[in-house]
Formats: structure tokens, C-alpha cells, sequence
């Protein structure tokens, strides 16, 4: 059974800085931020959320349908797409924009600052999620913000479970659409920040928000993840990656290993156990999609 994974298919230029932020930002002086970092590492990636987590329910032995947009400039990545046997029915190509693009700067203590510009993502709405047969479930991913709000009503309408993760996307919208994301969706999935952010716009506590999912799910990093169900609160540890190389895509890597479990009825707790080894294995490796997956080595 697939997967669609709502989402952005994105170029990411990832640049190093041997350094900390913390040290060249002057606390009192923000009001006339001024800051260069000097960037001696960089390299372009294939990334974009929806790309992230296709790569990583595929490398799991799952089946993912990244629903998103390209421009002119995607024809390599729909190819490599391709290539991997990531479905790409629901891959718009536009002829009027670039492929979305991020650059990322990641200093020495894994802090990351990001510029992104969306391109072709901002008419992801046009392509719709429909019923179909092979259709599992899926994510609404960061995406246009049209797109999250259509795609998530899709999803309800057509009785296809679906995760919210808003993301990056979060601070687009109020806390009436967000209650309204929260209430259709079967799972939420946010990392701490978001989710205290999730929670204020809301005015729900978390265990009101696991009130209205199956699920919630609050990623920590390298502290693991934990789980909100009914009310009651868990913690699932993390696994310890034999190196910390690079973080960017591990949040990505969580969420198609929890597609994986979860196509397959699995509990909760056990997509997340797979989520943080899967992060743990893919922080240990440059970039979003480069790392790969020894099936023999898991519990799958």
C-alpha cells in the first residue's frame, strides 16, 4: 500500500560555518542585525520535506507518493525520483518557475539558519489528493499554504488518515486553522519548539491536542521523541548515531519511518522507536538523502 506525502520537492544548498552563531551575534544589537559567515563547506542536495520523506519510506521498503511541484529546473530530481522507484503520479512539473530552494547554514554546534524560496511549491494546490485504491494514508507536509489547508481537507474528505506536520509551515496560520488542521488530521507530528507554538496558537495543552488524534508526537533531538495518546504522556528514547555529521533531513527520515510503521498498523510507540533509529542513522551522513538503509538491520 502507498503513501502520499504532500510536501515541497526542493534543491537544498547546504553550507558549514567553523563556528557558532551564538558567538557573532551580539544580543543587544539585533534590532541592526548585520552578520557574514564565512562558509568554507558547501554542496547542493536533492531535499524538500516531500522528497525527504519519500527517500526514507523507500529505503525502508515502503511505497511513497510525493505529491508536489517542480519548475523548469526539476527534471533531474523528478529522474532520480524515478530511478529510486519513488512513484511520481502526483509530481506537477510547471514551466513558468524554479524548483523551490533552500540554503542552509549549519554551524559547529548543529544550529542552522535557512533562507527558503518556495518557486514552483506555491501552486502545489493544483494538484488534489483523490481516492484511490493503493492509498494508505498520508502526510500533510510543510507546502504551499494553500496547499496544507486543501490537502488536509482532502485527505478527510476522501477517509484517507493522514499526519499533520506543519512544520516550518506553522507560523502561517491562526489558531482557528490550526485547530481546525489539528481536527481532521489522525496524527500531529512537531518537534519541541513547534509544538509549544502549536499549543499557544491553539490555546490547547498537548494533552488536549492528543485528545483529538490518535497521536501526538514531540520530536527532542537527540533526547528521542514523546508520545501524547489520550492524555497520558511517554517518552521514547533516542537511538545514539555513531556520529553527528549532519541534522539536516533527520526530522524527514523520522517521519518516513513512521509512514512505514504505520501503513503497517503498527503502534506508535514502535514507529517511533524506528523513527529514531532511522534519524540516528541518517545524521550520521551528509545531506537529507545520501544515506542508506541495510533492511536486515532493522525490525521490520
Amino acid at each position: 500500500m502507498a503513501a502520499v506525502i504532500c510536501g515541497s520537492l526542493a534543491f537544498d544548498t547546504i553550507m558549514t560555518f567553523d563556528g557558532r552563531f551564538a558567538d557573532q551575534i551580539l544580543p543587544d544589537q539585533l534590532h541592526i542585525l548585520n552578520v557574514s559567515f564565512l562558509v568554507p563547506g558547501l554542496r547542493r542536495d536533492f531535499g524538500g520535506c516531500a522528497g525527504n520523506i519519500a527517500y526514507a519510506l523507500n529505503a525502508l521498503g515502503g511505497q511513497a507518493l510525493p505529491m508536489a511541484t517542480v519548475g523548469t529546473d526539476g527534471a533531474d530530481y523528478v529522474a532520480r525520483l524515478q530511478a529510486l522507484g519513488i512513484g511520481t503520479d502526483f509530481v506537477r512539473v510547471l514551466e513558468d518557475s524554479y524548483t523551490a530552494q533552500c540554503y542552509i547554514t549549519t554551524d559547529m554546534a548543529n544550529n542552522q539558519i535557512t533562507a527558503f524560496h518556495p518557486g514552483a511549491m506555491q501552486q502545489a494546490h493544483l494538484t488534489p489528493v483523490v481516492a484511490r485504491e493503493d492509498i494508505r494514508l498520508g502526510i500533510v507536509a510543510p507546502d504551499g499554504r494553500e496547499a496544507m489547508v486543501q490537502h488536509a481537507a482532502q485527505f478527510k474528505a476522501a477517509g484517507i488518515p493522514f499526519v499533520f506536520d506543519p512544520g516550518q509551515g506553522l507560523p502561517m496560520f491562526d489558531g482557528e486553522e490550526l485547530r481546525r488542521f489539528v481536527e481532521q488530521a489522525d496524527w500531529v507530528v512537531v518537534n519541541d519548539y513547534e509544538a509549544r507554538m502549536l499549543s499557544d496558537r491553539t490555546g490547547w495543552s498537548f494533552d488536549a491536542i492528543s485528545g483529538h488524534v490518535q497521536g501526538l508526537v514531540v520530536t527532542l533531538g537527540e533526547q528521542g521523541c514523546e508520545l501524547w495518546i489520550d492524555g497520558r504522556r511517554s517518552v521514547v528514547p533516542a537511538f545514539t548515531p555513531e556520529a553527528v555529521v549532519d541534522p539536516t533531513g533527520c526530522g524527514d527520515a523520522w517521519r518516513g519511518a513512521l509512514l512505514y510503521g504505520l501503513e503497517r498498523g503498527w503502534p506508535l510507540q514502535r514507529c517511533a522507536e524506528l523513527g529514531n533509529r532511522l534519524g540516528a542513522l541518517k545524521v550520521a551522513q551528509r545531506g537529507p538523502q545520501n544515506y542508506t538503509v541495510d533492511r536486515t538491520q532493522f525490525d521490520l
